[in-house]
């Protein structure tokens, strides 16, 4: 059984990479079908759901950034009691789908802090997709058609509101090398060479010894 988990700042190609990679290894790819999962378990509308998904940017970001320690760096007040509980089960139940959904077979996880949420998993291949900024704005570009002030404007949204997200439920640098197996800087490799190395990669992978 193969699992990646790929962390994707914007403009970084996840969106194209992670879907080519799971139907190279005949893996189930999960990214959309998350938060429609987590909607139905948690008995909630799907746009309650989406609201909160880490892969929408300016929702997120808005909810996130009052929350410490991100709170710490870019200010604001706090939240409501039931909004902190809102969002703590959202991020447990998205947590618990992403688990489950790996333990029925081959998957490859495109974003929800999946390297956080199965960083026990001893036979994940934990991957990053990063590059410059510039060159991940024309790579944006290129890939959803939309012009520089859009793509500068999701960039900052997205990026900013899952660092938060991680930073927040994890207490970690989503940015930081050591949480991941392969860091790939995907705006100078071409996406189909990133594709093919982290399908080597996972090929390749030697499970960790489980502790006794």
């Amino acid at each position: 059984m193969t699992v990646i988990t790929i962390s994707a700042s914007y403009g970084a190609g996840g969106s194209r990479i992670g879907p080519a990679v799971a139907e190279r290894l005949g893996a189930t790819f999960l990214d959309r079908a998350i938060p429609t999962e987590v909607s139905e378990r948690l008995a909630v509308p799907l746009d309650d759901a989406l609201r909160r998904d880490e892969s929408l940017g300016s929702a997120l970001e808005r909810l996130l950034v009052r929350l410490a320690p991100v709170a710490q760096v870019y200010g604001g007040g706090g939240l409501e009691r039931d909004e902190l509980l809102d969002d703590r089960a959202y991020q447990q139940v998205t947590e618990r789908v992403i688990c489950d959904r790996v333990r029925r077979g081959s998957a490859v996880v495109l974003g929800r802090a999946g390297a956080f949420a199965l960083r026990d998993h001893p036979g994940a291949l934990h991957v990053r997709l990063d590059g410059p900024r510039d060159r991940r704005l024309a790579q944006a570009m290129r890939i959803e058609g939309i012009d520089r002030e859009t793509a500068e404007r999701r960039l900052e949204q997205t990026d900013r509101a899952r660092e938060a997200y991680v930073r927040h439920f994890y207490r970690c640098d989503p940015r930081d090398p050591s949480h991941y197996h392969l860091v790939i800087e995907s705006t100078t490799i071409p996406l189909d060479a990133c594709v093919d190395m982290m399908v080597a990669a996972a090929l390749a992978r030697v499970p960790a010894a489980v502790p006794a």
